[in-house]
């Protein structure tokens, strides 16, 4: 993985088009830019970075922007300096969920009759289930953007 910081004219490129086409412009002008810079195949907008240039809308787009390009597997990447991290969830929390439920569902149903323990022992696992994931969550430390 490979992070890069630049700042994009943008200017340059969304006088070329009509004033009601600028914020688009400026928008394929980024991907144009990340595509010459990265030499990655495929390029992603990030969601702040495009809501920061349709902010003042179709008019009136920034003159430059400040972005991070992130490169993984020829997928670049590109979003605002100061955007927020997002974790992605892992697998391993749906792995330990599905765990946890079943044996909660075991436990009850041995404990019950075999026909009420079905019934009672999903509406008990997901109630387990629930607050596992709160614990999980609160447990998982939070990265920290980087400026």
């Amino acid at each position: 993985m490979e992070e890069r910081i630049y700042t994009i004219p943008l200017r340059r490129e969304f006088q070329k088009t009509t004033r009601f086409k600028k914020a688009k412009k400026a928008v394929t002008a980024v991907k144009e830019f990340t595509l010459k810079h990265s030499k990655a195949k495929e390029v992603k907008v990030g969601r702040y970075l495009n809501e920061a240039i349709w902010a003042n809308g179709i008019r009136y787009p920034p003159a430059r922007v400040k972005v991070k390009i992130t490169k993984e597997n020829d997928i670049a990447t590109v979003e605002l300096i100061d955007a927020p991290v997002v974790e992605k969830k892992t697998t391993e929390t749906k792995k330990v969920k599905e765990e946890i439920k079943k044996e909660v569902e075991k436990e009850v149903e041995e404990e019950l009759e075999p026909e009420m323990g079905k019934k009672v022992a999903k509406e008990v696992a997901k109630e387990v289930v629930e607050e596992s994931e709160k614990e999980i969550t609160k447990n998982v430390p939070k990265k920290k953007s980087s400026k």
